[in-house]
């Protein structure tokens, strides 16, 4: 493996930067993948995987560390 992680997005982010972290982890725009998350949310119990994701997955490490 190359080693990628995937991270919440601290530059890239509008909520809790899931999107943003996806975006960056897939290399796809994160308008496309904000847009792809609210149709999940508004299809019922999105909100409960978006709020899972957000804890679950780390946030992304500063530059220095």
């Amino acid at each position: 493996m190359d080693g990628k992680r995937i991270y919440r997005s601290r530059k890239n982010k509008i909520v809790c930067g899931v999107g943003g972290g996806i975006a960056e982890y897939l290399d796809v725009d994160p308008t496309l993948v904000r847009l792809i998350i609210l149709l999940i949310i508004l299809s019922g119990t999105g909100i409960l995987l978006y709020l899972g994701a957000a804890l679950i997955i780390p946030m992304e490490p500063y530059e220095n560390e």
